[in-house]
């Protein structure tokens, strides 16, 4: 499987497929056409009137707004040995993404507007959009805010301090306010770093058999308890990246009871595994925050099944192999997940939960352009931005590391039979990939 080049047609019909636009309410087989970059017209088969210069079949398949991934880490600048820009938004490709938000965790970090314009420059040879979201401190330090107002101006959607967390309440206080002001979200790790210095895995029987220092859930849910009630008092919006616990999503249905602008992702390691599925000390199954327990995963499921949970985002962190093979405490934190996390979903929550195909669609389209206020995104509205994703929700794969387009192959899902399956990602009316 290889992206292919981008067609160079002004206008492409894609016909017959099943439409899910979850924003527009929309569910039927209907006749999608693209215009110069953007959404021309949606109706019945055989029905539009306009004509296009290429023609995709989509009898049989899923079309729908191009997906979003709020929740990558590409690399650059700095640390091209395990990713680039180009190669990332390859793999986000082939997964279906249309669209990927990238974390500041670079080298150096990502809190100034030149950094940013580098990150977004064409040079770069990215195949899909994207979207940074630039440090919420200087360095990701944690103690003076960057300047929020000249990074969104150089094209940062949000502020985060990803893996290292706002810990200090006078700053994210600050964040929040200084955020609002611009409508932007503030994107939080919730952990208390307090409590899981020196943890590499969750706490419970696992963490006891290896011997291993295990993160408590309330030092994820303790964080999300106060960044509820300060966005609240700001009038802010407020992002919890990579919910893993049952604690921690009482907080944020609390918020949204109480009419809190909270919003929040889960990750397809975090509903598919259990911290059991660590073995032996197997670092591929290694991420922060860890894998948690039977009944966290089970309260995953549930809330995005009722809507609780805005987005699946892939928290795609990928690294090279010599990183991950050495001993479990000392390896670094993250899988790699940007051509897997689609089919995850549907293999998990659709074909063996029954979440409706409308939902799966939902949480990585509408949700995901709302948690991080991509407006025009997300939707197949006439104007929109002509970034589409095709599946074939039936289409029976192994996913195999060795083919992936990434760089990294750190991934616990290698060798893994899936159902579904991204077919074609158009990005601005062209094709970014399409499947062989």
């Amino acid at each position: 499987m290889t992206p292919k080049a981008k067609a160079a047609a002004a206008s492409l019909l894609i016909k017959g497929g099943r439409v899910i636009d979850p924003a527009n309410s929309i569910e039927g087989e209907l006749d999608v056409l693209l215009r110069e970059g953007r959404v021309a017209e949606i109706g019945p088969r055989n029905k539009l009137r306009g004509s296009a210069d290429q023609t995709f079949n989509a009898r049989g398949l899923i079309v729908a707004p191009g997906f979003i991934d709020v929740h990558v880490h590409l690399r650059e600048p700095g640390q091209s040995y395990k990713e680039t820009i180009a190669s990332g938004t390859a793999a986000a490709a082939a997964g279906g993404f249309t669209t990927v938000c990238c974390m500041p965790n670079t080298a150096p970090v990502a809190d100034t507007p030149e950094i940013i314009a580098w990150i977004t420059d064409p040079a770069r040879g990215a195949v899909v959009n994207v979207f940074p979201i630039a440090a919420a401190t200087q360095g990701s330090q944690g103690d003076r805010l960057t300047d929020f107002r000249a990074l969104h101006q150089a094209g940062a959607v949000a502020v985060s301090d990803d893996g290292r967390p706002i810990l200090h309440e006078d700053v994210m206080r600050q964040a929040l306010a200084a955020a609002a002001q611009l409508g932007i979200p503030v994107v939080q790790h919730a952990e208390d770093t307090h409590l899981t210095a020196g943890c590499s895995v969750n706490e419970g029987e696992v963490s006891f058999r290896l011997g291993l220092r295990g993160m408590s859930a309330d030092s994820e849910s303790s964080v999300v308890e106060r960044d509820t009630i300060l966005a609240k008092n700001a009038n802010a919006h407020l992002h919890v990246a990579h919910v893993s616990t049952a604690a921690a999503l009482k907080p944020v249905r609390r918020g949204k009871r109480n009419h809190v602008n909270v919003t929040c992702e889960v990750t397809p390691h975090h509903f598919t595994l259990i911290d059991e599925n660590i073995g032996d000390y197997d670092t591929r199954f290694k991420m922060n925050p860890p894998l948690r327990s039977a009944a966290d995963r089970e309260a995953l499921m549930v809330a995005l099944a009722d809507g609780t949970i805005d987005a699946i985002a892939s928290d795609h962190a990928p690294h090279a192999h010599y990183e991950k093979e050495v001993e479990f405490d000392r390896a670094p934190f993250g899988v790699a997940g940007l051509e897997t996390a689609l089919a995850l979903a549907l293999t998990k929550l659709h074909r063996e939960k029954r979440i409706p195909l409308a939902r799966i669609v939902e949480l990585f389209s509408a949700g995901p352009a709302r948690a991080l206020n991509l407006r025009g995104r997300g939707s197949l509205s006439r104007g929109a931005p002509a970034d589409v994703t095709i599946i074939d929700p039936a289409r029976r794969w192994t996913f195999e590391t060795s083919k992936s387009l990434s760089k990294s192959r750190n991934t616990p899902f290698d060798g893994w039979q899936l159902t579904g399956k991204a077919i074609a990602t158009i990005v601005g009316g062209k094709f970014a990939y399409r499947a062989d």
